[in-house]
């Protein structure tokens, strides 16, 4: 870790706990700053604001008011998922308080190089590919990932040294709190309209998205998807070296794909048909990695290891095992209705698909198109079991099932299914009418096939 003298004896509120806000406070006491935490849950119901009690440290819980700043601060490291508008927020503002995110804490203690990765889509899995990519064959120091992928970076930034690579996934929201964040790589997967309850305007997104690569030079690389003109018009806003990639052009500078074959710099990659991940979608995020990767040196032959052996991340279109000639997939991660639409696309096989979940007030006429081509039955359970059985009947489909849930709909699935089906669960709903978040959903899904097969999930 590098030691760094910025906070010392510096008075910090750190906003907002969980995972980032817990590993922000101690890292900051540790650089010496005088570290005070607000969370707005009552501190009897919050085990971690109970435990940095314990440890020392200043804490506060409740709302999150205005006259929280009446202490004065000279820095506030705020929690991604609070918004601007909070009262202690835009005091903060108002205050012209500096507000960071724990990102931007742990980029500033970092031995490590860093490779960054932001977009609407496909961030998790394109993250993965690159750690996987970069640990492959490596000789010296490791390859470790953190930030929106579920693991504190502020955490993992005490731990890399020198010799390692640090891959984060960062949010939007991350990098509206960041100033001095400067990856070596930075990798923007896509941009589309999303989470404008939080930014306010897609120009705001946007901006957010682009803080990704606002401090590159010349010595750094910024890889880009080439597939829309807006985004071929954002890469000329950085100074770093652009490494385009595209599966809709040839980019001869950067990764593309060219007759079912994957390419970078005009050398054959592989055949994309190869990826075990299925999808377009993964043929884009694929090619991002293999970007990053060649600029890191990594042989060929690892990048096909890789993208040969690589089931995808948990709960996101994961190959779960193959049995009796049928492949099984969760999706769980799959919460609405573009989300399933997308993971259909990724079969030519037949696919017998579960689906339903919590009822959020809209019907399903859209996937009546991907219903047609894709789906061959479908199971069905939770609030949106009845609206999505329209949808189906609507689509054609002739082997509907009615079922108690995800455990339920596993033996039912395999029962409709031939050899070389694809078995899909792929709710396009959210979980929280039967189950606490769509990684228990999965997890469920995958013991049920477990207990069905006799074998064991892939990993």
């Amino acid at each position: 870790m590098k030691q760094i003298t910025t906070y010392t004896d510096k008075k910090v509120l750190v906003l907002g706990l969980a995972k980032s806000g817990v590993n922000a406070a101690k890292l900051l006491k540790r650089l010496g700053a005088q570290v005070t935490v607000s969370d707005v849950k009552p501190l009897a119901e919050n085990q971690d604001a109970q435990d940095l009690q314990a440890a020392g440290f200043t804490v506060i819980t409740g709302e999150q008011t205005a006259d929280l700043l009446d202490a004065g601060y000279d820095l506030m490291v705020k929690n991604p998922g609070i918004t601007y508008d909070v009262p202690a927020v835009k005091r903060a503002q108002e205050l012209k308080l500096p507000i960071i995110s724990e990102m931007e804490l742990a980029s500033e203690v970092a031995e490590a190089e860093l490779v960054a990765v932001t977009g609407s889509n496909g961030k998790t899995t394109t993250t993965t590919m690159v750690q996987k990519m970069l640990a492959h064959d490596r000789q010296a120091g490791k390859s470790v990932y953190a930030g929106n992928i579920g693991i504190p970076a502020s955490k993992v930034a005490q731990e890399v040294t020198a010799d390692d690579t640090l891959v984060l996934e960062v949010s939007s929201f991350m990098l509206v709190g960041t100033t001095e964040f400067h990856p070596h790589i930075a990798v923007l997967t896509n941009v589309f309209s999303n989470h404008l309850d939080y930014h306010k305007t897609r120009a705001n997104y946007v901006a957010a998205k682009m803080k990704i690569t606002a401090n590159q030079t010349a010595e750094d690389y910024f890889v880009i998807n080439y597939d829309t003109q807006e985004w071929r018009d954002l890469s000329k806003l950085t100074a770093a070296q652009v490494v385009p990639f595209s599966r809709q052009d040839v980019t001869e500078d950067g990764a593309y794909e060219k007759d079912g074959d994957l390419y970078f710099k005009g050398e054959k990659i592989m055949p994309a048909s190869e990826i075990k991940v299925p999808g377009d979608h993964n043929v884009e995020n694929a090619l991002a990695a293999i970007a990053v990767a060649k600029i890191k040196g990594v042989s060929t032959a690892a990048i096909v290891a890789v993208l040969r052996s690589f089931g995808g991340v948990r709960h996101r279109t994961q190959f779960v095992l193959e049995a009796e000639g049928r492949q099984y997939y969760n999706d769980s991660k799959a919460t609405d209705m573009e989300a399933t639409e997308m993971a259909l696309k990724g079969f030519k096989a037949p696919v017998i698909l579960l689906a339903g979940g919590l009822d959020r007030g809209y019907t399903f006429e859209k996937m009546i198109p991907s219903f047609k081509e894709h789906v061959k039955a479908i199971i069905l359970f939770g609030q949106t079991a009845k609206l999505l059985e329209d949808t189906a009947k609507q689509a054609g489909i002739k082997t509907i099932k009615m079922t108690e849930n995800v455990e339920t709909a596993v033996p039912l699935a395999y029962d409709l299914s031939d050899e070389g089906d694809i078995i899909l669960l792929s709710p396009a709903n959210a979980s929280w009418d039967q189950y606490p978040n769509f990684e228990t959903r999965g997890d469920l899904f995958i013991k049920a096939v477990e207990q069905l097969t006799g074998q064991q999930e892939e990993k």
